[in-house]
């Protein structure tokens, strides 16, 4: 009985945000839908995929944790001496930078008058466990283990493996992404495209395995590397906005075709 009032009370906040007002594009409805193909957040002109509030008159696209906020105040475990509020544009004339993945902060933001961090909305609520249902995939501010992507310690953010042996840097997750699709935007005078693919990882984290010296055949190598790519793509559907094993594996569809 419990049950199954708990699915009648989701199914009903489905419906209840179906379709929204919202403050950024008053002009029109946004409306919910989920999409197997990337397009650029216009709240925190990030790239998503998955869930999302789409403007179907204007092409308006938002992330839905950028078009649904719960509060203005956010209370972030990592940094329990702060208070973020929320904002839609950058604090002050300087340029800023998001203290979770190291990118440019150029749209809403959660931001910490007294410490001066910034947050992006997907950032600042990034699971602190992936779980696919085989492998667990832990966010750390910092370890002290080097990046599988990068090879380097500390840094940004992190996700690290149950067994400790695979960890990504969320600066390492966006790079990846912003190094194959500012070359699509850009190029396109700032166009959104929406069926471009996810760039392939797999030849980027065999190498940085190779380049560490790692030790073992190449077959265990290569097997190690399917493993990582497979941590990547739940990460990446993360920092995009949609933590689900359903973006996943559209992540990992989307990597093999390129």
């Amino acid at each position: 009985m419990q049950n199954k009032q708990t699915n009648k009370q989701r199914r009903k906040r489905t419906m209840k945000y179906t379709e929204i007002s919202h403050f950024s594009h008053p002009q029109h409805k946004l409306r919910f839908e989920h999409t197997e193909f990337p397009f650029k957040c216009d709240g925190c002109k990030e790239i998503g995929i998955g869930s999302r509030y789409k403007c179907f008159i204007c092409d308006y696209d938002l992330h839905t944790h950028c078009a649904i906020i719960p509060s203005t105040t956010l209370f972030h475990p990592f940094y329990n001496k702060c208070t973020f509020q929320f904002m839609q544009t950058p604090a002050g004339n300087l340029a800023r930078y998001c203290n979770a993945c190291e990118k440019d902060i150029n749209g809403f933001v959660y931001h910490c008058k007294l410490c001066g961090f910034d947050l992006h909305p997907c950032c600042a609520k990034l699971p602190t466990v992936l779980n696919d249902g085989e492998m667990k995939l832990y966010l750390y501010r910092k370890v002290s283990s080097p990046c599988h992507r990068c090879g380097r310690k500390g840094r940004s953010w992190s996700y690290r493996s149950n067994c400790k042996n695979y960890n990504l840097h969320v600066a390492c997750v966006r790079e990846m992404l912003v190094e194959n699709w500012d070359k699509v935007y850009m190029g396109h005078g700032g166009r959104k495209l929406e069926r471009e693919v996810i760039p392939c990882l797999q030849n980027t984290l065999y190498a940085a395995h190779n380049s560490r010296g790692r030790k073992g055949s190449k077959g265990k190598v290569k097997k190690c590397c399917e493993i990582a790519g497979f941590a990547v793509q739940i990460v990446i559907s993360a920092v995009l906005g949609d933590p689900t094993a359903l973006i996943a594996g559209v992540v990992g569809a989307l990597m093999s075709r390129t």
